[in-house]
């Protein structure tokens, strides 16, 4: 491992060489399994994609307050829309986190069970930033895409049929969370940091790099280390549960996002999380087992409770 890399790095390019794919499944497995934490490269989505994705939330970001307002949705649990500032707090943490962020999911007609259930809200884009709708759905199909291979390879690492993930995840409420960080304020309340240490609640998470440093995990010896990578990567970890369907043999590592240094506290910070989600009528159980299990939907249900959002 080179000396600027300290969370295991593993090559995209392998996964589509029928030669190398059995190397890709293990290293991605293993490395997983050893942090809960790795770097993709080669994974095929274009900087230019990434950029002008960032560049079209900068546009999100900057909108009044009032306007952005009005595009929230407490009623479901904020699943999609905006969230202002301050709202979110991490699972068992009191303070807020100093973010805003907008979500956008899967596209589903107004006929569809699900969207008929509220499981799956449909999406609201800023009428403010025409292109917003065409570039972040955009964005949600490409690294949902991308997710969904890194997942068939889950499927041999942990001796599940071809396609298992595939059919799990099939119309679940998979998420896009665009977050912005603003500019420390003076008035932070006492404990407050960007984002407090937590564990993701999903299956599978995927992070292009983001606009500044701040991402830090929980190392198996409990202490904190900032995440390096190699430039142009995808971080990808995963979360609750992955942790339960795999009796833990895929962790969900605690992470967070740290303030930035003094002379750093003027400038923001970008993020595009996605958040890999199975159906929400899926039993969350470890995988094998006779447990009764829980719906994805109630478990998703209670942990929006747990951090302020439902």
């Amino acid at each position: 491992m080179a000396l600027q890399e300290n969370i295991p790095v593993v090559d995209f390019r392998d996964w589509t060489d029928p030669t190398m794919r059995a190397r890709f499944v293990r290293d991605l497995g293993n490395g997983l399994e050893k942090l809960g934490f790795v770097a993709v490269t080669g994974h095929g989505i274009s900087q230019w994609t990434l950029e002008h994705a960032y560049a079209t939330a900068r546009k999100l970001f900057a909108l009044p307050k009032d306007i952005k307002a009005q595009y929230e949705t407490p009623e479901n649990g904020r699943q999609r829309g905006y969230t202002s500032f301050g709202v979110e707090h991490a699972k068992d943490h009191d303070a807020p986190d100093l973010k805003e962020f907008w979500h956008i999911g899967r596209h589903l007609g107004a006929a569809h069970p699900l969207h008929q259930s509220g499981d799956i809200p449909p999406n609201l884009f800023p009428n403010e930033l025409p292109e917003f709708g065409e570039v972040f759905s955009d964005y949600f199909s490409r690294v949902e895409s991308f997710c969904l291979c890194l997942l068939d390879a889950l499927d041999q690492y942990l001796g599940q049929p071809q396609g298992w993930f595939r059919e799990v995840t099939s119309d679940g409420n998979s998420i896009v969370r665009i977050i912005h960080y603003p500019p420390m304020p003076d008035d932070a309340p006492a404990g407050s940091v960007r984002a407090a240490q937590h564990e993701d609640i999903n299956l599978m998470t995927v992070l292009p790099v983001s606009t500044a440093p701040g991402l830090q995990l929980m190392t198996n010896d409990g202490e904190w280390m900032a995440v390096q990578t190699p430039p142009d990567v995808l971080v990808v970890d995963t979360g609750d549960m992955m942790k339960l369907i795999t009796g833990g043999v895929l962790p969900a590592t605690t992470h967070r996002v740290v303030n930035p240094a003094d002379a750093k506290r003027g400038e923001s910070r970008l993020s595009m999380p996605f958040f890999m989600h199975p159906h929400p009528d899926w039993v969350l159980k470890t995988i094998g087992s006779d447990e009764p299990g829980v719906l994805t939907r109630d478990f998703l249900g209670e942990r929006l409770k747990a951090i302020g959002v439902a």
